[in-house]
């Protein structure tokens, strides 16, 4: 008898404690819709993309001979496939000639839903984006567009392709395709984590810890600056608001502009495949996550963050990792 009750204790207990938790996930799933939103299905401008323009920009993408001396393409410094993330993991990245770049590669993935490209904003979309890097001295160094053109004019694979995709347009190879064609394969570069499954109401999608981690990061307001689909992406802001920075040798956006109220103000970074995409900062600096939410932490927020804090904030961004990645497994 003695032993039933007990058994029944247990049990009661049990379902308690199960129901309870149920219901602090459902707390902090209509908590966390209120400032993040699960991944869009198709990026802005993917309207007009059509097969033939995708094809292309995906052989435009991984072409070496879109550098000076055919050595760098797109994807030399943004690696698909392997378990790459969209970017070479590297603190700064090394162009055409070997010289190395002054700021870390951002991923290239899901990118199409931020509100501009690179670290200092300067290119309002994708195909803005991808023009620039072709005619970067130390990135892909070629000279002018119509170098680039004329190169691409002499291989006839290109003459069909561009004609295939841009029927209409006279020429069809033009600089603006490339870039637009290029801009057209990147908006397939989905990654969907399993944070979206959260965001849409699986309460097993996320373990008891990086739910601990959510909350923590809902609660210190780091949803300020890293809110909406991509987590960030959507803002310049100053790097350093409570203390400064260890590096001030970069300006960020001061570099374009040339105005003194744009010293340190970088745009902010999406968290989207964060786990997956260091070393981290504009300049690389970053060298593990859990440093990084300290940095951020002391000097966005003005807080100094309990280690067990770093560590489910940690495990929490883990889960912003695309399913396609073989760390995204939930943590147990």
């Amino acid at each position: 008898m003695n032993q039933k009750v007990s058994l029944s204790v247990v049990s009661f207990l049990f379902l308690f404690s199960t129901g309870v938790q149920a219901d602090i996930t459902d707390r902090l799933i209509r908590k966390a819709n209120r400032y993040f939103e699960a991944l869009p299905q198709t990026m802005p401008g993917s309207e007009n993309d059509t097969p033939a323009r995708i094809e292309l920009g995906k052989q435009l993408y991984f072409d070496t001979r879109l550098s000076i001396n055919d050595t760098q393409s797109c994807a030399s410094c943004h690696p698909l496939g392997d378990g790459r993330g969209g970017m070479d993991n590297l603190p700064t990245s090394p162009g055409a000639r070997g010289e190395l770049g002054d700021r870390n590669t951002p991923t290239v993935l899901n990118a199409g839903w931020q509100s501009s490209q690179f670290w200092d904003g300067r290119a309002e979309d994708l195909a803005d984006q991808a023009r620039q890097p072709i005619l970067n001295p130390i990135e892909m160094g070629m000279p002018d567009e119509e170098s680039v053109v004329k190169k691409l004019g002499a291989i006839p694979e290109y003459i069909e392709a561009f004609t295939k995709a841009y029927p209409d347009d006279a020429p069809p190879l033009s600089y603006a395709n490339l870039a637009e064609a290029i801009a057209a394969f990147e908006r397939t570069l989905r990654s969907e984590s399993r944070f979206d499954d959260f965001i849409r109401g699986d309460k097993t999608a996320l373990s008891t810890r990086e739910q601990s981690g959510l909350n923590s990061f809902i609660r210190h307001n780091c949803i300020r600056c890293h809110d909406g689909p991509m987590l960030g992406g959507t803002l310049i802001e100053k790097l350093g608001v409570y203390k400064d920075f260890h590096n001030t040798e970069d300006k960020g956006r001061h570099r374009v502009t040339g105005d003194e109220a744009d010293e340190m103000m970088f745009k902010v970074a999406s968290l989207r495949n964060v786990a997956i995409t260091g070393p981290w900062f504009h300049d690389g600096s970053g060298k593990t996550l859990e440093d990084v939410i300290r940095t951020m932490g002391s000097i966005q927020l003005d807080i100094e963050l309990k280690e067990d804090e770093v560590a489910d904030i940690a495990a929490f961004l883990a889960t912003l990792t695309g399913k396609e990645f073989k760390n995204s497994q939930s943590e147990n």
